[in-house]
């Protein structure tokens, strides 16, 4: 994968690179957070990190802040008014009208115009300071258990305060820096409801439209912070995670509470969805890997497929065709309930980073390129 496209997944790790050089990124961070996107022609063309319906409209985000709608199924598109110049990574639009968007820096992103003109809600340092007050807080209960516990208890418990305080001292020193871990993916319920999760483990709720946050990550069981790629709700209405280390945390109750899997894989997953059956779950990431679980992750098989090129992201169409798509070019198509896979591989070999069906022959595909029309097959029309 490209510089570029890896920072849509562990976009953390590119800005650690860039920022451990010289303070003065800080600046360039705070920067780019505050400054509006340029309107460009090229940004249809540039690239684009993922898409999502609103109502009939699509909506398209990518690098430098560039959102980009179309009313014609990617025929031609206009260019959204956004706030914030850094690459954005995820969205999530519940109605026609109201949409979220993340991405690095920590940013969130309203929309109430279907795309048309957007607003910060969140940004990185926040997004931090609910972070770390939330993991202050578990240190504390976690000091409170130590006292309380039978001795024959007390060293998993102290070494499990270690390492929350070690994590602690880590996201202190990044927020000095500034606004740097990227969220890397969003999920809304309806206009109130949703959920942001990113690196290091990063997971934020919110109840109010976005208004406020919590920091939830002391739900999952994540104690090594591993990042947290991609979200979504499966029929049937569990919501599923996954991320680095074959993370997959499932949540049975809209996401008070979640139970974190045995994995059929212990390398980084960067997408999941439902194949449209109830309790079905469909992960994939690296290497082409793609595992299929029809009791929400409690058991799994590998889904055979030739491919080995890593998987960015999937959709369902309306007559249950699934479409994977992901670097080199790759799109995979399953007719069968992801049975198995037929791949395919576009002439331009550029990566592919999300899929919208638009027909039962046509695709839209979003990625290195930008914006592109194209057959049931990933072939441009």
């Amino acid at each position: 994968m490209a510089t570029g496209l890896m920072c849509k997944t562990l976009g953390s790790a590119c800005l650690g690179i860039a920022l451990a050089s010289a303070s003065p990124a800080a600046f360039a961070l705070a920067d780019i957070i505050e400054t509006p996107a340029r309107e460009t022609s090229l940004a249809p063309s540039q690239l684009l990190t993922d898409a999502a319906k609103a109502g009939d409209r699509i909506v398209a985000v990518g690098e430098r802040g560039h959102i980009i709608f179309s009313d014609n199924e990617g025929q031609s598109w206009t260019q959204g008014k956004v706030p914030v110049s850094v690459t954005l990574t995820g969205i999530s639009f519940p109605t026609a009208t109201e949409g979220w968007v993340v991405g690095h820096s920590g940013v969130v992103l309203h929309s109430q115009d279907a795309g048309a003109t957007w607003a910060l809600q969140l940004d990185g340092v926040a997004a931090a300071e609910l972070a770390i007050a939330g993991k202050e807080a578990r240190a504390a209960e976690l000091e409170e258990q130590i006292e309380q516990a039978p001795e024959e208890e007390k060293g998993d418990l102290e070494w499990a305060l270690d390492d929350l305080f070690f994590s602690l001292e880590n996201m202190r020193a990044d927020l000095e820096v500034g606004p740097v871990n990227p969220l890397l993916d969003v999920w809304f319920e309806n206009q109130q409801h949703g959920f942001v999760v990113g690196a290091y483990g990063m997971i934020l709720r919110t109840q109010d439209g976005g208004e406020s946050w919590q920091d939830w990550s002391g739900r999952l069981e994540n104690p090594s912070g591993y990042h947290l790629n991609a979200i979504t709700r499966v029929n049937g209405g569990a919501l599923a995670v996954v991320g680095e280390a074959g993370q997959i945390h499932v949540s049975v109750d809209n996401g008070d509470t979640w139970e974190l899997r045995d994995t059929p894989y212990d390398g980084s997953l960067f997408g999941v969805l439902g194949t449209g059956h109830v309790n079905e779950l469909l992960v994939f990431g690296l290497r082409g890997n793609v595992f299929l679980s029809t009791d929400l992750g409690k058991s799994w098989k590998m889904v055979p497929s030739n491919a080995t090129a890593t998987l960015n992201d999937g959709a369902v169409a309306d007559d249950g065709r699934i479409t994977l798509v992901g670097n080199g070019g790759a799109v995979l198509v399953s007719s069968n309930g992801a049975e198995n896979f037929r791949e395919y591989f576009r002439t331009d070999r550029e990566a592919v980073m999300s899929v919208i069906p638009v027909s039962e022959t046509r695709l839209l595909l979003i990625g290195a390129g930008g914006a592109k029309r194209a057959d049931a097959r990933g072939k441009n029309l």
